[in-house]
């Protein structure tokens, strides 16, 4: 059962006991809900993707294994043909509505394609750039995907596409901007699936790729523009709502994923490089302020995602100070001193803050 479909059973129970809805109206919510709910995954279906995929590896390990033997033109049948009854096969188990069996079917061929790539090259001598053979296997992965309308073929085609930019990025150590093509072409095809865990991935990948820049742009010094991209993304995720009620749902995760990238380039500022202290101070206190917001952030829109985040960077930036600061434990215990008194003195304001409110909630209603 879906993280929504938990919460609405529990909903549903303390909705009937409090008389807003009937039990037959209950009854047809869970009715509708089970038929529906198609992210179900039991232990049988579990169990069926991974064994396809590892029957899928195992048959090319085996193949891999006994490949000089084999003449080449049955070696080119072979991988052509497992790669065709894959996507066969997945296609009649999507007709007889076994989509889990099917997705795993999608990826035994996907995973057919990519060793089809390698195993071609060798077959017949061909020396090129190692990442387009990534590059050609993850636009194979997205056609699969996007023909098939596979979310777990498109999960591969942006791991894929990962791969080949960071391949590419160590190959010449510099930025590698294709990778935004990359990025859209697959972030496009699960938006139009509407799958938003794909999204959610996308979104991390171009985190993570933000991130990168802080160390490839200006000589390594980017994480200024890192800091910025994140602040701006957290003010977007902010400001959607306004602009469009529907975005709603995805405020809270834009906002989280800026924070957590401008957290990611002051950090870098503080402890990657050498500063002077004055410079040192000034950052750690943007740094605690930008979390301490963000766990204000969570309690104003009643995220516990934005909370447990805010903690976290919380928790490692007192850390990073105090490893940074070790050699001076009279500064140590100041700092640690002074951080409490005033994670003290704020907790006490938001609590008189939220008795001053409470009341005027209680009279409006």
């Amino acid at each position: 059962m879906s993280r929504y479909a938990k919460r609405l059973d529990r909903d549903l129970a303390r909705w009937r006991e409090a008389g807003w809805i009937s039990e037959d109206g209950e009854s047809n919510i869970r009715r509708d809900l089970a038929s529906t709910d198609s992210s179900k995954l039991d232990l049988a279906s579990a169990l069926g993707i991974l064994g396809a995929v590892l029957i899928g590896f195992g048959a090319m390990s085996f193949i891999a294994a006994h490949w000089n033997e084999m003449p080449r033109l049955f070696r080119l049948a072979l991988i052509f043909g497992g790669l065709f009854a894959s996507y066969g096969v997945a296609g009649m188990l999507f007709e007889r509505r076994h989509p889990t069996f099917a997705h795993a079917a999608v990826l035994v061929g996907v995973s057919i394609f990519g060793a089809g790539i390698m195993l071609i090259a060798q077959m017949f001598h061909i020396e090129g750039h190692p990442p387009d053979a990534v590059l050609t296997w993850a636009l194979g992965a997205l056609a699969a995907g996007v023909i098939l309308k596979s979310n777990p073929a498109l999960a591969v085609a942006m791991l894929l596409v990962c791969l080949w930019a960071g391949w590419e990025t160590g190959d010449t150590g510099e930025v590698f901007w294709p990778f935004l093509i990359g990025w859209g072409a697959v972030t496009a095809a699960i938006a139009w699936r509407g799958w938003s865990g794909g999204l959610h991935l996308a979104a991390v990948a171009m985190a993570i790729w933000i991130v990168s820049l802080g160390y490839w742009l200006f000589d390594g010094n980017g994480q200024g523009v890192v800091v910025g991209l994140g602040l701006l993304i957290a003010a977007a995720g902010i400001a959607a709502p306004l602009v469009d009620e529907r975005l709603s749902p995805w405020s809270t995760s834009g906002a989280a994923y800026g924070l957590c990238i401008a957290y990611a380039g002051l950090f870098a500022l503080q402890f990657v490089k050498e500063l002077p202290l004055d410079y040192f101070i000034l950052l750690a206190i943007l740094s605690l302020a930008l979390v301490l917001g963000g766990i204000a952030l969570g309690l104003r829109l009643g995220s516990p995602a934005l909370l447990w985040l805010g903690y976290a960077g919380f928790s490692l930036e007192v850390l990073g100070i105090y490893f940074k600061t070790v050699g001076s434990l009279l500064g140590s215990s100041f700092f640690f001193l002074s951080a409490g008194i005033l994670v003290i003195f704020l907790a006490v304001v938001a609590y008189r803050l939220h008795a001053r409110v409470q009341p005027g909630l209680e009279a409006s209603s």
